[in-house]
């Protein structure tokens, strides 16, 4: 799971992605692939524990693309009058990492 790079806290995904919610077009950006990436790796975070900024090429790329298809999956996964991610995306993350690995020994 994603750590702050600077104090090694771990994060949460949906902080994260409520402070890219500030975004002009946050709503499209979070719809396209390459717009998001390219967003995230570019956007700079602040950690809740440290207060330090760091730029989200800092974090795990596979991780945010997986955050990006949770969001994209479910519906209403944002309240976006209210700026809020309603997904718990930390723990949809370990369940589907958590299922890769099952996948994984079952196949050999």
């Amino acid at each position: 799971m994603a750590k702050c790079p600077l104090c090694g806290s771990p994060l949460d995904w949906a902080g994260l992605i409520e402070q890219m919610l500030v975004l002009e077009n946050a709503e499209d950006i979070m719809k396209d692939h390459e717009r998001f990436m390219g967003a995230f790796e570019g956007f700079v975070f602040k950690c809740p524990h440290c207060g330090e900024e760091f730029y989200g090429r800092n974090l795990p790329a596979k991780e945010a693309e997986k955050v990006f298809e949770l969001l994209n999956e479910f519906k209403g996964s944002i309240d976006w009058e209210n700026r809020k991610v309603r997904l718990r995306l930390n723990s949809l993350l370990a369940l589907d990492t958590m299922l890769e690995q099952w996948d994984k020994k079952v196949k050999g």
